[in-house]
């Protein structure tokens, strides 16, 4: 039994109650820091290549290295969290990261920095943050009781949301008084916080309905749930047909400089904007927890995307670029709270590894995909245009699964 399990004799659930919780309480901080980490070295990593090359197609090669990685390391992340203690498996991936990142700033004090380093560390990072991911969810059912695993999953995304909005906010004080190197530092100093808090969890991380069958086998059994669940192919579907024409995220420095001729103080107010209607997204989803019907609250939310998309190629101010951002941000949140609550909510626990690390891998690929696509187009055919043909092409995509995939818009979730 989960240890952390109590008796609610009122039979009421309340969002307020989580803190009680000791174990939610750490794993939910060691959430925050470690996306805290992944956000800072999501700005400054293509903040430092684009001042050092001058090309935003260089920048998007990062998409290109990370598709490679994060695939491989996602599904083998999955598979791991479902058969070793989630707790361990969180701290050595954050502890690789940890590592990571302090090469980097080493070599960057040095001088001895250069693009390809940072394509490798790029490629370590984003795999030890694949291995991560998949522990790190399948922890939560472990450290709240049943009844609170829906307002859990949702506090969860919000927690995250709000270490992108603390990581922007130091990258964009970094930018005022110090330099990029700096922020390499503070995202070295998150991810030891991350490593170190799992370790503290008194709730079993051990999986106790393990097989014996082997990793391939075993990989292989979770890819086949995934395919036959009732709606998350179409959600993951819905994903892609906005994702990988539009995904900003990792690669706003090119942003800042196409549509605004900004710098570093630029990336950060979009990534913080970014990281605030993220949260606020998140927030207002809680309000949403009663709509049985997933599917469709996801499509509305992916049509309202779309459309932000082509608003944010249109803004031609740095304020009306993060307003645009931020509600990009929102509208993506909605459909990544549907995404992990379906996936915790209908996954038995022996299989919420390997669920959510194809869950995790089919939005990274995506993601990464919209990297290169960005960075590429943005390069040829300029920002704006950029923004204006991922908007048309992800109404378009929306609009065909939304009609073609009847599970998604036939979804009902069982709200308890």
């Amino acid at each position: 039994m989960n240890r952390t399990s109590t008796p609610n004799p009122e039979g009421r659930v309340s969002i307020w109650a989580l803190p009680k919780f000791a174990d939610y309480r750490l794993l939910w901080v060691a959430s925050i820091a470690q996306v805290t980490a992944s956000q800072i070295r999501f700005l400054a990593i293509p903040q430092w290549l684009l001042e050092e090359t001058g090309s935003p197609a260089q920048v998007g090669l990062i998409g290109l290295v990370q598709l490679v990685i994060q695939g491989f390391a996602v599904i083998w992340g999955g598979t791991i969290a479902d058969r070793f203690d989630r707790r361990f498996v969180m701290s050595l991936a954050n502890f690789a990261t940890f590592a990571a990142l302090a090469i980097i700033f080493v070599a960057n004090s040095t001088d001895a920095l250069r693009p390809w380093h940072l394509y490798l560390g790029v490629a370590f990072l984003s795999g030890s943050w694949a291995l991560a991911s998949p522990a790190r969810a399948s922890l939560t059912p472990r450290v709240v009781p049943k009844q609170y695993l829906g307002i859990a999953v949702t506090v969860d995304v919000a927690a995250q949301n709000a270490g992108w909005i603390v990581g922007s906010l130091l990258f964009m004080v970094m930018a005022i008084f110090a330099d990029v190197n700096t922020s390499f530092l503070l995202a070295t100093g998150m991810a030891g916080v991350s490593m170190v808090l799992p370790l503290l969890i008194k709730a079993s991380g051990k999986v106790e309905t393990r097989g014996d069958e082997s990793v391939i086998r075993s990989t292989i059994e979770g890819f086949h749930y995934v395919r036959k669940h009732p709606i998350l192919p179409g959600l993951f579907a819905l994903d892609w047909g906005i994702t990988v024409v539009s995904f900003y995220r990792e690669i706003l420095p090119v942003l800042a400089v196409g549509l605004f001729a900004g710098g570093a103080f630029a990336t950060g107010m979009l990534g913080w904007s970014s990281s605030l209607g993220a949260l606020l997204g998140s927030v207002f989803a809680l309000s949403l927890a009663k709509i049985r019907a997933k599917g469709w609250l996801v499509l509305v939310a992916t049509f309202v995307y779309a459309v932000l998309l082509i608003g944010l190629g249109a803004a031609q101010w740095l304020w009306m670029g993060a307003l645009f951002v931020g509600l990009l941000a929102a509208a993506d949140s909605i459909t990544v709270v549907a995404r992990q609550t379906t996936v915790q909510l209908t996954t038995p626990d022996h299989m919420r590894g390997r669920a959510f690390a194809f869950m995790v891998l089919a939005a990274q690929t995506a993601n990464n995909l919209g990297i290169l696509w960005i960075g590429f187009f943005s390069e040829r055919l300029g920002v704006d245009t950029t923004m204006y043909l991922g908007g048309a092409l992800a109404l378009l995509a929306t609009a065909i699964i939304g009609l073609i995939n009847r599970p998604i818009r036939e979804y009902r979730q069982n709200i308890e």
